[in-house]
């Protein structure tokens, strides 16, 4: 019977393919994962323990790729760091990498193990898509050898790249990106030389993939979508929540809404360094997401996307972001504002001092207006309007203009700004705007308990954000959160130029 297996993969794949093609959606799945770690990743270990505890992973992985094709899923998306962890060396991490070549050669690792250089994680990937009949996305770590002839090789004689890859329902290598914009103690990898803006077809859309990091920056987040068009973003992500304005789940459905994209984040689950928050993003909100600090579980989640959102009949209209707030004059005047930090970031803060009324807030050339209406003002709950317009520099340096609405910590003022995940306030209505100096702006909404609020908010044209009939459940944030990448620094590679460019921190 063997001599019929390559045609059964065939067939099922032709199927798989004829399905998603008659069909203007497909089913997307995500995967939080609880990943296993290494006993040490300070100390060197042997590359047969390295595949064990790789395997480890992927024994989780596989079992909830099978879960989500049974479920109809045509694409899974996996955590970064999700098949051996962080926190490693240069020379600890490098029992764990593998030699991942250009998707150009054609190769099914799961058919022809022996093609390349001994692959066993590759191979195993490429299985899991092809027994399944799905798209596989998963994040591994690739090593290239260099030598001196080559200026910028590192001393050991090797590059080291954070790595996504996606395997067909084939079981073939499609895509594979190097993350371009590193995080700060991810000393044990390198910069590729240049950006890479990653994408391929399938039957259901153009796809793109960058990691984690990636997000806050213009190469490759922004060209992929804006000079790119691709349809749906792949995101695997070791994401550490930083409330108000940085938890996963809100800063990634606001980050699809503002770029008009479906976009696929699975998330490591690790709580006790703030690392959850996975979801399934259309341009219109979430379609599934998942946040939870109080257990270690991990989640499957599965849910259906149009394949081209943009022509999708609730695709959001183009947004000018300031034309309101540039079109108002300023609403009544603040004797009484005062400084806070957010993050690390000076804002210019005005209380919300009455239960209903109109405020503005302004720093250098950011003007923040909001109108807004409590449900019931409460004695024990303060709320703000606060406008930032600046660089950020800690932990990453990326240029900012922020408009909030924001639940303090306590009614002491020099605590607003500080992270709150509970409130008890809701609204019956609020309008936030400001005169942004950019068309990159992420409408966020936060309730409390770390909760979205799919379909109760929207984005007018001239750039308000608003309620749509009062917050179902009270509200810790109301946020447009703009980026000005042309005033960001240079990419630190642009700037450090080394041997070893992986000691550059990066931004």
């Amino acid at each position: 019977m063997l001599p019929f297996q390559p045609l059964l993969h065939a067939a099922v794949f032709a199927l798989t393919v004829l399905q998603a093609l008659a069909s203007n959606t497909f089913i997307a799945a995500v995967y939080e994962h609880a990943v296993i770690l290494p006993d040490t990743a300070d100390e060197p270990v042997s590359p047969d323990d390295a595949l064990a505890l790789m395997n480890s992973n992927m024994d989780v992985l596989e079992g909830a790729i099978k879960e989500a094709a049974q479920q109809g899923a045509h694409i899974i998306v996996t955590p970064e760091d999700g098949i051996y962890g962080w926190r490693f060396t240069r020379e600890t991490i490098y029992p764990y990498l593998e030699d991942i070549p250009d998707p150009a050669v054609n190769w099914i690792p799961c058919t022809d193990p022996t093609r390349f250089a001994p692959a066993p994680v590759q191979e195993r990937l490429s299985c899991m898509a092809r027994n399944n009949s799905i798209y596989v996305v998963a994040n591994i770590g690739d090593k290239k050898p260099c030598n001196s002839s080559d200026p910028s090789c590192p001393e050991d004689g090797r590059y080291q790249y954070n790595t996504d890859v996606v395997f067909d329902p084939e079981g073939k290598l499609v895509a594979r990106y190097h993350k371009y914009n590193l995080f700060i103690p991810e000393t044990q990898f390198n910069y590729p030389k240049e950006p890479e803006a990653i994408t391929f077809e399938t039957p259901f859309g153009k796809f793109g993939v960058f990691t984690c990091f990636d997000i806050l920056f213009h190469e490759p987040a922004v060209v992929l979508v804006s000079e790119l068009q691709v349809d749906t973003v792949l995101f695997p992500t070791a994401w550490m929540n930083v409330l108000p304005f940085l938890t996963a789940v809100e800063f990634h459905s606001a980050w699809a809404m503002g770029m008009g994209v479906n976009f696929l984040a699975a998330n490591t689950h690790h709580t006790s360094v703030s690392m959850t928050g996975s979801g399934i993003y259309a341009p219109d909100g979430a379609r599934a997401y998942y946040y939870n600090m109080k257990t270690e579980d991990g989640r499957l989640l599965v849910a259906e996307l149009d394949s081209h959102p943009r022509l999708s009949a609730t695709f959001p209209p183009a947004v000018n972001w300031s034309s309101y707030a540039l079109s108002v004059e300023r609403f009544s005047p603040n004797d009484n504002d005062f400084g806070g930090l957010v993050f690390h970031d000076w804002f210019t803060f005005t209380e919300l001092a009455k239960p209903e009324g109109n405020r503005t807030v302004c720093q250098k050339d950011l003007c923040c207006h909001l109108s807004y209406k409590m449900a019931e003002k409460r004695e024990d709950e303060v709320y703000v309007l606060g406008a930032f317009d600046g660089l950020h520099v800690v932990e990453g340096q990326y240029y900012l203009q922020i408009c909030t609405l924001l639940k303090c910590k306590s009614t002491d003022p020099e605590t607003c700004g500080q992270p709150v995940e509970t409130a008890q306030t809701k609204f019956e209505m609020f309008s936030l705007s400001g005169t942004f100096g950019t068309n990159y702006v992420f409408p966020e909404v936060l309730y409390s308990g770390v909760q979205l609020a799919p379909g109760e908010f929207k984005v007018l044209r001239d750039g308000r954000l608003k309620s749509k009939h009062g917050t179902s459940k009270p509200l810790i944030t109301a946020t447009l959160f703009g980026r000005l990448y042309e005033k960001d620094l240079p990419h630190p590679l642009r700037t450090s130029p080394s041997r070893d460019s992986a000691v550059t921190q990066s931004p």
